[in-house]
């Protein structure tokens, strides 16, 4: 069987967009999810290896490298998309919420990039780590600190793996800020989040798919960024 390409939080938004760019392009796929959508019996419909975790609790990490490696003997590429956006407002036990923050962005990748590096390096070619980060890893963000904190861990995760894997793994980072809007959001809150970018648009998760198809077709990127932020930072 050819290598899979395992993506964390894979049954939503991104992950899920993600997903059905790599089904449609018959990419053998392994996806993580914590919550049960309906989205999770669609990918397992067409083949998707679909893994049941919640990082928080004990032994999640082992209960997964487990399962992955009881599934195939090598590993194409990870992607860490596995995300939760919380924030120091709607989260008053600061203590926990930086925890959390870190657990699920910055130790659960760390954690995973150690235990699987050996499938990834049993593949017979080049093979890729990818971080999902955040723009605001970069500038950081006085509503959501501890999220940004965490983010700006996992952006520099990258570079310490990719020194500690090359030339067998590569490793980087993708820095998006806004990609797609929630259901739930207003227009107001459309119409002041577009005006933060030079591009003023809702790009779609095309512009985070087309970044990860850059760098799993490089062989010479590694330890480095891709910001898809539509020029935010010089607004």
């Amino acid at each position: 069987m050819e290598a899979p390409i395992l993506i964390t939080g894979g049954a939503q938004r991104i992950g899920l967009a993600l997903a059905r760019h790599f089904i449609a392009a018959n990419v053998p796929l392994i996806v993580t999810y914590r919550t049960r959508h309906n989205s999770v019996e669609e990918l397992a419909a067409q083949g998707v290896k679909c893994i049941q975790v919640d990082f928080n609790e004990p032994n999640a990490i082992d209960k997964l490298v487990h399962q992955v490696s009881e599934y195939t003997p090598a590993l194409r590429a990870i992607v860490h998309n596995a995300s939760s956006w919380d924030c120091e407002k709607l989260n008053p036990n600061h203590d926990a919420l930086f925890d959390d923050m870190m657990r699920i962005h910055a130790k659960v990748p760390y954690l995973l990039n150690m235990a699987l590096a050996p499938l990834l390096q049993a593949s017979q070619e080049v093979t890729d780590i990818i971080h999902i980060t955040d723009y605001v890893a970069e500038k950081g963000s006085p509503k959501h600190i501890a999220y940004a904190a965490s983010k700006a861990a996992l952006d520099n995760l990258s570079r310490s793996f990719a020194a500690k894997y090359a030339p067998d793994i590569k490793v980087n980072s993708v820095s998006p800020s806004l990609i797609i809007f929630n259901e739930h959001d207003d227009e107001a809150y459309k119409a002041k989040t577009l005006k933060k970018s030079l591009m003023g648009i809702e790009p779609g998760c095309k512009e985070v798919i087309a970044s990860i198809e850059l760098l799993l077709n490089s062989n010479y990127i590694t330890g480095r960024t891709l910001a898809v932020d539509g020029g935010r930072h010089l607004k």
